[in-house]
C-alpha cells in the first residue's frame, strides 16, 4: 500500500514538473518574440522616424533593450509606457524620458496605445537581432572575376595566323622549287602575256565611267540627304545624370505613379523636373537600400547608397535636419523638342488619356532614362493617323464626335480626323 502511495506521489509530482516547464517555454517563447512579425510592425509603427543602425528623426533602436537596461537600468515595463504614451511620462517627471526628449530637441513621439505587450514584445526581437553582414560580390574584396575568354579567343587567332603565313611561306618556297628543277632540265615554263591594266580599260570605256558617275551620284545624294534627315532625332540618347535615378526601381519595382514625381504633366503643357522636396518625401526615411537591391545595383556599376548621399547633400539634409545649406542639381535634358513644335503633356495625358509609355517606352524597365522614340513630325503624324480618340465617359468629346462621325461615317474617329493634321495645332 505504501508503495502504491509513493509512485502516485511521484506521478503527481512528475506532472507538476511537466506543467512548469511547459509554462516557463511558452512564456519564454512569449518573452522572446517573433522577429518576422516585429519586422512588419517596426515597418509599420517605427521606421517613419527610426532606424536600426543610424538617428534619424529619433535615435537608432538596434538591441535598444539591452542597452537601456545596461545603461539606464530600464525594464521592459517602462519600454511598454514610453511606448504607448511618451507624453504621459514627460509630463510625471520621469527622469530618463525628460533626458531623451530634450535631447532630440523636444520632438513628440507618437503614441502606440493599440500595441499590445506581445506586438512590443515582437519589435523588441526584431531590434535585438544581429546585423547582417554586408554582401559582398565576385568571391570578396569586390574584385571582378577576370574573364579568360578573351585571351583564349585570341590566342586561337594568333595561331590561326602563323598557320597561314606558314603555308604562304610555303607555296612560296614549292614554286621557286619547282622553277629551278624546270631549268635544270631545261622546260620552258610557260608567261602569260601582261594585258592591258584594268584601271585603262575602265577608262577607255566610256559607258561604264558615265554608268559609274550616275551611280556615285544618285548614291551620294542618299547618304547626305539620310544624314541630314538624321539631324536633331536624339532616339536612344542616353545621358548620365549628376544624381543617378532608377526608374527600374522607382516606377517599376516600387510601381510609382509616373505623375506623382511629373505631376505638372496633368495640368501643364511640360512634365517637369521633380523638385528634391519630393524625393525627399520618401528618402526622408530611406537612407540606403537593402543588400539585394545594393548587389544589382553593382551590376549597373551604381551604389545607390553613395547616390541617396549626393541627394542628401544636394537637398540639405544631415540625416535628422535640414541644415539650409542646399546645391541645385543640374539635370540634363533627355526628350527636347524643336522651339517651333507645340506639344502639350496635360492635352494627351489628361484629355486624350494617353499613358506614359506610349512615347517614353518601358520607363519601368530602364536603369538609365533614355529616350526611347524618335520624336520626328512623321511619328507624331502616324499616331495621329492610327490612333482612335477615347470618347467614351470623355464630356469634352461628345459634341464633336456626334458630329464628326456623322461626317466620316463611322464609330471611332482618330486624331487626324479630329484635325490632327492640321499645320496650326504644332506650329503656330
Amino acid at each position: 500500500m505504501k508503495q502504491v502511495i509513493y509512485r502516485n506521489l511521484t506521478s503527481k509530482i512528475l506532472h507538476l514538473g511537466f506543467i512548469l516547464l511547459l509554462t516557463f517555454s511558452t512564456s519564454l517563447i512569449a518573452q522572446e518574440g517573433d522577429p518576422a512579425n516585429g519586422k512588419s510592425l517596426f515597418n509599420a509603427n517605427c521606421a517613419s522616424c527610426h532606424k536600426l543602425d543610424k538617428p534619424m528623426t529619433g535615435p537608432a533602436l538596434r538591441n535598444v533593450e539591452a542597452r537601456l537596461a545596461e545603461e539606464q537600468g530600464l525594464d521592459r515595463e517602462w519600454i511598454n509606457a514610453w511606448i504607448r504614451n511618451s507624453a504621459a511620462m514627460i509630463k510625471s517627471g520621469d527622469p530618463y524620458a525628460t533626458k531623451i526628449f530634450a535631447e532630440w530637441n523636444n520632438t513628440a513621439m507618437t503614441a502606440f496605445p493599440q500595441l499590445s505587450d506581445q506586438d512590443i514584445t515582437d519589435i523588441l526581437a526584431y531590434t535585438a537581432q544581429p546585423k547582417p553582414e554586408p554582401v559582398v560580390l565576385n568571391g570578396g574584396g569586390g574584385e571582378t572575376i577576370p574573364d579568360d575568354r578573351g585571351a583564349s579567343n585570341n590566342l586561337i587567332l594568333g595561331a590561326l595566323a602563323i598557320l597561314f603565313g606558314l603555308l604562304a611561306v610555303a607555296l612560296v618556297l614549292v614554286k621557286r622549287t619547282l622553277n629551278r628543277f624546270a631549268d635544270a632540265k631545261g622546260i620552258e615554263v610557260a608567261t602569260k602575256e601582261k594585258g592591258l591594266p584594268l584601271w585603262k580599260a575602265f577608262v577607255q570605256n566610256q559607258f561604264l565611267v558615265l554608268v559609274t558617275v550616275i551611280f556615285l551620284l544618285l548614291a551620294s545624294g542618299y547618304f547626305v540627304y539620310g544624314y541630314f534627315m538624321q539631324v536633331g532625332i536624339d532616339q536612344g540618347y542616353e545621358p548620365v545624370q549628376p544624381i543617378h535615378y532608377s526608374h527600374r526601381i522607382h516606377a517599376g519595382d516600387n510601381a510609382i505613379d509616373c505623375k506623382y514625381c511629373h505631376s505638372s504633366a496633368r495640368v501643364s503643357k511640360h512634365s517637369g523636373i521633380p523638385s528634391l522636396n519630393i524625393c525627399m518625401n520618401c528618402h526622408k526615411s530611406i537612407s540606403e537600400v537593402a543588400p539585394e537591391t545594393l548587389a544589382e545595383g553593382r551590376e549597373y556599376g551604381v551604389d545607390y547608397n553613395a547616390e541617396i548621399q549626393r541627394l542628401y547633400d544636394a537637398v540639405g539634409w544631415d540625416g535628422t535636419a535640414y541644415t539650409g545649406d542646399s546645391k541645385p542639381v543640374k539635370w540634363i535634358r533627355i526628350h527636347n523638342l524643336p522651339d517651333f513644335a507645340y506639344f502639350n503633356h496635360s492635352q494627351h495625358v489628361s484629355v486624350a488619356g494617353i499613358e506614359c509609355q506610349t512615347c517614353h517606352g518601358p520607363v519601368e524597365e530602364m536603369e538609365i532614362m533614355y529616350q526611347h522614340a524618335p520624336l520626328t513630325m512623321g511619328w507624331c503624324i502616324n499616331c495621329h493617323r492610327e490612333t482612335n480618340v477615347k470618347v467614351q465617359d470623355n464630356g469634352y468629346y461628345t459634341k464633336i464626335h456626334e458630329e464628326l462621325s456623322k461626317k466620316y461615317g463611322v464609330d471611332q474617329l482618330t486624331a487626324a480626323q479630329m484635325g490632327g493634321l492640321e499645320c496650326g495645332k504644332c506650329h503656330y
